[in-house]
């Protein structure tokens, strides 16, 4: 029998206003900005580079857009790519596909082709909506990948039309800026084309809270795509619990930064569903950067804005340099990593609000706890279970086995939050959820090696998995592993995170060199960009002798690390 049974001990820690439970919402994520949409209608919905949406035109654009997407053949349970960086035409396509009752499959648009293509591989959507820039790579993906429609999104057409003249200028600046941004592509719709068809009808089925909303691909130690299938509900409650957090937060008045990327679940529900249930101003930024988000906090500062250590570091450092006043920001929620001491004093004493740290998994949605935003969050904790939100600390080896009070264990939690399972992946569903004691509903198990003291607080001592978790982002360390060893210098290779101030954890490979060989860092280093995302790149490589191995061969990543550690 679990120990942790109401009444549970970290309820009497919440923040004035908290409540223990939330109330599931009934429908779906297009019901829930329909609703923003009536209640809301002429107050700006979205921002990106001064431009602005109202929430009626937002949902005048969703309602075209599913409409041309279920003229392209589109139906309830089909899975539709995005490939898109922060901008309005993903947050309509987001509502769009979801409108349908299809399933948005979120991507990185940064990905190489090799990574990009594996996922397609797995879910096989049919249609896709991608940035321009992305276009050529999915258009060379091999047959058996079944993309037929690629809708294609040029960013510049949603930005003033004084900016889209700057970038048209014949000036090498000018040029070079547009070609960062889009591209001239062939055999694509035109992300235009798709709004010209009328508003989709009402009568058309909408999905309910059971059906799945999303696909979200997380890494797996083994380095395979592994897509957490989460639905309407986990999403529309999982933006419930982060409202239930933050009490004073108006709804309607609020504005909400996405500096964060909308394909990361953590930039999907505490920026996108979180802003659109409470009727905020939501101010896009394709990539982060100061220069970008400051001249916007002169005019609008953030009342809420979720991110992760180096960018409020990198912000109140750029602020100080350009004399811009970050008073206003009222909440920042920071996640994906260490929060330490040196990047929270200096932020809360330049904005007067509080910056609190948290904790979440793709597989929950993904916010699992949350520190008070008040006097008593507790630093170098990951804070509190959000409401409804049930925890363990188990027996790593025996999850039935429970852990006494401030002993370490794994962390298994459960909640409304949580996901049913991977897309198409019963063996690898079933060995992540434990059996509850007492016959209730099974437990998730993270892989977190966690501590709860006797107020709630969870503190995060190591973790079983060996993803690294590198500037918010996971790392797969057998995926960069693969593609190193194929590098003529290398005999074997283990990949591993070391502690950094920056990013959380810097990717370190530690390699074996083929017999006379020397160490050819740059090479080892181009070979992996070509392959792989920038941040899965090895920063450091490090020769060593030997890589410690289990009796049955297996490296040992977690000796190759302390080892490391320890020189």
């Amino acid at each position: 029998m679990s120990q942790y049974t109401p009444p549970r001990p970290w309820i009497s820690s919440y923040a004035e206003g908290v409540p223990a439970e939330v109330e599931v919402p009934e429908g779906s994520l297009y019901d829930l900005v329909a609703a923003s949409g009536v209640e809301f209608a002429p107050n700006v919905a979205l921002e990106f580079f001064g431009r602005t949406t109202t929430y009626a035109e937002l949902l005048e654009q969703i309602d075209r857009a599913a409409e041309g997407l279920r003229l392209l053949g589109v139906q309830k349970g089909d899975p539709v790519g995005l490939v898109l960086p922060n901008c309005p035409q993903h947050i309509v396509a987001f509502y769009a596909i979801l409108r349908l009752g299809a399933i948005v499959v979120e991507h990185n648009p940064l990905y190489t082709p090799r990574e990009l293509r594996h996922q397609f591989e797995d879910h096989g959507a049919r249609v896709v909506i991608a940035w321009d820039k992305v276009v050529a790579t999915i258009q060379d993906f091999p047959t058996d990948v079944s993309v037929e429609t690629i809708i294609s999104v040029d960013l510049t057409r949603a930005m003033p039309w004084r900016t889209r003249a700057l970038l048209r200028l014949p000036i090498a600046k000018a040029r070079e800026s547009r070609a960062a941004l889009t591209t001239t592509v062939s055999g694509t719709i035109p992300w235009e084309e798709l709004l010209r068809s009328d508003p989709i009808a009402s009568r058309i089925i909408r999905p309910v809270s059971t059906d799945v909303a999303l696909i979200q691909y997380t890494s797996g130690t083994t380095g395979h795509p592994k897509g957490a299938t989460l639905t309407h509900a986990n999403l529309l409650v999982n933006a419930a619990q982060a409202r239930a957090w933050v009490p004073t937060v108006a709804r309607g008045t609020s504005v909400v930064y996405a500096v964060l990327p909308m394909f990361h679940a953590y930039g999907l529900t505490l920026c996108l569903t979180f802003a659109m249930s409470m009727g905020s101003r939501l101010v896009l930024f394709p990539r982060f950067d100061p220069d970008l988000v400051l001249p916007v906090i002169k005019k609008h500062p953030p009342t809420f804005l979720p991110a992760v250590p180096p960018i409020y570091e990198r912000l109140t450092a750029a602020a100080d340099a350009k004399g811009v006043s970050l008073k206003g920001i009222q909440i920042a929620i920071s996640g994906a990593m260490p929060l330490s001491a040196a990047v929270v004093e200096p932020w809360e004493a330049r904005t007067g609000g509080y910056l609190v740290e948290g904790y979440g998994l793709s597989e929950t949605s993904p916010v699992l706890m949350a520190n008070p935003v008040g006097p008593t969050r507790r630093a170098g904790t990951v804070g509190l279970p959000l409401p409804d939100t049930e925890l363990r600390v188990v027996d790593p080896e025996n999850p039935a086995v429970d852990r006494a009070p401030g002993e370490e264990g794994e962390l298994l939690v459960r909640g409304p939050q949580v996901f049913s399972g991977y897309w198409k992946k019963p063996e690898e569903t079933a060995a992540v959820f434990a059996d509850d004691p007492a016959g209730g509903a099974p437990w998730f198990r993270t892989g977190d090696i966690v501590t709860i003291d006797a107020d709630g607080f969870v503190s995060i001592v190591d973790r079983i998995k060996e993803l690294i978790i590198t500037g918010g982002f996971n790392v797969a360390p057998s995926e960069v592993e693969e593609v190193v060893r194929r590098h003529r210098s290398v005999a074997d290779v283990a990949v591993v995170g070391l502690p950094s101030e920056h990013s959380g954890e810097d990717v370190v490979a530690a390699v074996v060199l083929v017999p006379g060989a020397e160490l050819d860092e740059e090479g080892i280093r181009s070979l992996a960009r070509e392959n792989l995302t920038p941040y899965k790149v090895p920063r450091r490589v490090v020769v060593v002798d030997e890589l410690p191995k289990s009796l049955i061969g297996k490296v040992l990543r977690k000796k190759v690390r302390d080892s490391l550690l320890a020189d």
